[in-house]
């Protein structure tokens, strides 16, 4: 990973971002909204260290369909043992680039690696380390929970113990001689995330894992998840719910019209646009001296009041100076709240139309 500092060359605000060597990185200065690029120097000497700690390598990808670049020429890494948030708009990409790493499109150019082996010259031996939960599941629907399951272990020369215990551990103990064909969506879910951990593979793609479940099932998989990660295993989660990935993901990867537009921990990304929290602030009684006072106040952005609330956005550095003004003009505080910028907020931001 590269730090570098650049300047806006419209209104000369300093940006830091961070990347990898060969990354084209889209920007957008937090200051004037302009728009740019910056490409990180390449480097094609990664040593041996550095191999051994990346567990996908996504190079100078291309996918073209009919003469439009579903992805076009992204590139990023997935680090061993790490949750990585892989997100974006429909039609964005993302669908395209996970085919591509699990070898089932032909892309026109560029490199995948999964634990260093080759996708396109060595597809069997990259894809034995991963398992997979599609956006769409799918089971042989006149088979049981128990016949599915234990059809992929035989194929993964497994033991068929390892599917009991798998359907146990997702809820489906009393439906493991159910045909699939009479589950629930959010049976059918669970079951699809059980078949992806047979032969306990040190990769996971889950594509949409919370898809068609009710709140315990979500909650289910969210811990499942984290327990995997502290196994060792390494976990590219690609979700609409943006909410679950900013609360387990490590860093996060937005594409959007084939391009990769950030990369980056979650309080990165808020870093980079700057976003402010909003602070709400309770009183017992809200004078017009007081909203007035407030708003004299340098550095807020916005402020909206709400009955005996004060809503301010701004940073946090200037929080103590509301507080502190609200107090001198007369204002008894009861309660004070900071939301912090959300990864929706930072999703929206990083996605919105030219």
């Amino acid at each position: 990973m590269i730090s570098k500092t650049i300047q806006c060359p419209n209104c000369r605000n300093i940006i830091k971002i961070n990347g990898d060597p060969g990354e084209k990185k889209l920007l957008l200065c937090s200051k004037c909204n302009q728009k740019g690029k910056y490409i990180f120097p390449s480097s094609d000497n990664i040593d041996d260290g550095e191999k051994k700690a990346i567990a996908i390598l996504v190079k100078n990808l291309i996918k073209n369909y009919n003469g439009t670049n579903a992805v076009n020429n992204i590139s990023f890494k997935v680090r061993k043992g790490e949750i990585f948030g892989f997100l974006g708009p429909n039609g964005a990409g993302k669908t395209t680039t996970i085919k591509s790493i699990l070898g089932l499109v032909n892309v026109d150019s560029g490199l995948i690696k999964i634990n260093d082996f080759d996708v396109a010259d060595s597809g069997k031996n990259a894809k034995k380390f991963i398992g997979y939960l599609p956006e769409r599941v799918a089971f042989y629907e006149n088979l049981s929970a128990f016949q599915n399951l234990c059809f992929i272990a035989e194929m993964k020369k497994t033991s068929k113990d390892e599917c009991k215990i798998l359907i146990k551990e997702f809820g489906l103990s009393n439906a493991i001689n159910k045909k699939v064909g009479a589950f629930s969506k959010g049976m059918v879910q669970r079951l699809g995330m059980a078949r992806s951990l047979i032969g306990n593979p040190p990769i996971l793609i889950l594509d949409e894992p919370s898809g068609g479940l009710d709140p315990r099932g979500v909650v289910l998989i969210r811990s499942k998840i984290r327990e995997m990660k502290k196994m060792g295993s390494t976990i590219l989660v690609s979700s609409h719910i943006l909410s679950e990935v900013q609360e387990i993901c490590d860093r996060v990867c937005i594409i959007n019209k084939g391009e990769i537009v950030a990369q980056d921990t979650v309080d990165g990304l808020r870093k980079t646009l700057n976003i402010k929290p909003k602070i709400t602030i309770e009183l017992e009684k809200l004078s017009e001296n007081i909203i007035k006072s407030v708003k004299e106040v340098k550095g807020i952005e916005k402020i909206d009041i709400r009955d005996n609330n004060i809503d301010v956005i701004c940073d946090s550095r200037i929080k103590a100076r509301v507080i502190i003004t609200i107090e001198k003009t007369g204002g008894k505080i009861i309660n004070i709240h900071t939301k912090d910028p959300s990864l929706e907020e930072v999703f929206m931001k990083f996605t919105e139309g030219d």
